[in-house]
């Protein structure tokens, strides 16, 4: 939102990268809680035979957790998106909302970006597509969705997930953008001023 320029919503914990919408509080909750678990589970490697938890272990974990919260009429108020590698070292995308509801797929977004950036993403989207292509894709659908809500900013994150699972996440950068259109000057339908009230 643009009332909180500097806030981060990816994150990185234990190898899976986690991209959050909805309320900020809750997925500092969730964060808190996968880190927590991370530890455990670091504190606990000399007693017992335990790895890493992949990206698609994280899914369905927080799949459970959005599910429990929701019977208990205590939702964590937020969409995720998960990525990283899955147990087999394959890539892996999968989104879960704030009632647990999950899919995986090779393109995801939440809020109105499942609205908009989803179609575009849809048309353009390559298997092949170099880093270059797809970040620029990115920033495409990044502003399209800050010229069409008005609580959005046009500061933005972007991360990606390599083959060997390694995690890179940007700082927060601001979008170019354009407000020189021509319809942005012209007057409305013919009227004096801008044609509002």
């Amino acid at each position: 939102m643009a009332k909180y320029k500097n806030t981060r919503r990816l994150k990185s914990i234990d190898g899976v990268l986690m991209g959050a919408g909805g309320e900020y509080s809750d997925f500092q909750a969730i964060q808190d809680m996968l880190e927590a678990d991370a530890l455990e589970n670091e504190c606990m490697s000399g007693l017992y035979d335990s790895q890493e938890r992949n990206a698609k272990e994280t899914w369905n974990y927080l799949r459970a957790v959005m599910y429990n919260r929701r019977n208990k009429m205590k939702p964590l108020w937020n969409d995720l998106v998960i990525a990283g590698l899955d147990e087999k070292k394959e890539p892996f995308l999968g989104w879960v909302d704030k009632i647990g509801t999950t899919f995986q797929e090779n393109l995801v977004a939440t809020g109105f970006g499942s609205y908009l950036a989803i179609p575009l993403l849809r048309e353009k989207y390559r298997a092949d597509m170099q880093e270059g292509e797809a970040r620029a894709l990115l920033e495409d659908c990044m502003r399209i969705l800050f010229y069409r809500d008005c609580r959005a900013s046009n500061r933005i994150q972007i991360a990606k997930v390599d083959a060997a699972g390694d995690i890179l996440i940007s700082d927060p950068y601001e979008l170019d953008t354009q407000w020189d259109s021509e319809a942005f000057r012209a007057p409305v339908a013919d009227l004096d001023g801008d044609g509002g009230w």
